[in-house]
């Protein structure tokens, strides 16, 4: 993991820049626009403090928005999973994945889809993610921190159905046997949702088998300062800063020389 940030290499561009509308000429390139992107998710910085060495945060602000209203961003998301799951010699697409959720606390000014989550005391939202084994993350849902886990997963999962067609078993943990397990059965033809918690004398944190890798997930997120606790006025901000979180830990990990 980097401990600071640093722009995209050449290398990350190509790999990157497909997913964009690079075809026709802009007032500012697109790859600053996307520089400009990651640093406010490493930095934690506010729009209108971007530095001068970037588009102005104004434009930046654009793209950021229009990308997730459009789509763009899920896309370029969802490719760049595959790709990493090629270069590690796996499908294009799990067969296995994980649910689970992180309550955080919200930022000052914040007042819509807030609530406090009673078992971790945390006022806040909830960050509800959905990752294969190697902790890509492949869907974000984020919500109120009261909702509960097993009522809101479907929503989570949703998406998924129809283009995850290798998609056999749901790890989660007990949270989701209320609600999730009827509606996994209802729903998902030939999918298991296996539900495995750590024994209830255990105190701190037990990784679970395949599990872990949501937690390891959620634990990069200390990594970016946009994501030590929700800083946005819209769920929609903050599911697509999930995004670009993934989107970025995916560059880091591709060599150099890699473009496929």
């Amino acid at each position: 993991m980097q401990t600071q940030y640093e722009r995209l290499t050449d290398s990350q561009w190509e790999n990157i820049k497909e997913y964009l509308p690079i075809q026709r000429k802009r007032k500012y390139d697109l790859r600053e626009i996307v520089d400009a992107i990651l640093w406010l998710l490493r930095i934690g910085s506010q729009w209108r403090n971007l530095p001068d060495n970037f588009p102005p945060w104004k434009s930046v602000y654009y793209y950021f928005g229009k990308w997730k209203k459009e789509g763009l961003l899920e896309r370029m998301n969802e490719g760049l999973n595959r790709k990493e799951r090629k270069r590690q010699g796996r499908a294009s697409t799990p067969s296995m994945f994980c649910i689970d959720s992180q309550s955080v606390k919200a930022g000052p000014f914040i007042s819509k889809d807030k609530g406090i989550d009673g078992n971790k005391r945390i006022n806040g939202r909830k960050r509800h993610i959905v990752t294969d084994t190697l902790g890509l993350v492949w869907n974000v849902v984020v919500h109120a921190a009261n909702q509960t886990d097993g009522s809101t997963a479907n929503e989570v999962i949703k998406p998924l159905v129809g283009y995850m067609s290798r998609m056999k078993k749901i790890l989660a943990d007990a949270a989701y046997k209320k609600g999730f397990m009827d509606w996994v059965f209802e729903n998902l033809l030939g999918v298991d949702l296996e539900i495995s918690s750590k024994p209830p004398t255990t105190k701190g944190f037990v990784p679970l088998k395949w599990r872990w890798v949501s937690e390891q997930t959620f634990g990069r997120f200390n990594f970016f300062r946009r994501l030590d606790k929700d800083h946005e006025r819209t769920v929609q901000s903050s599911e697509a800063w999930i995004l670009w979180h993934n989107c970025q830990t995916i560059l880091f990990r591709m060599p150099e020389t890699s473009k496929i």
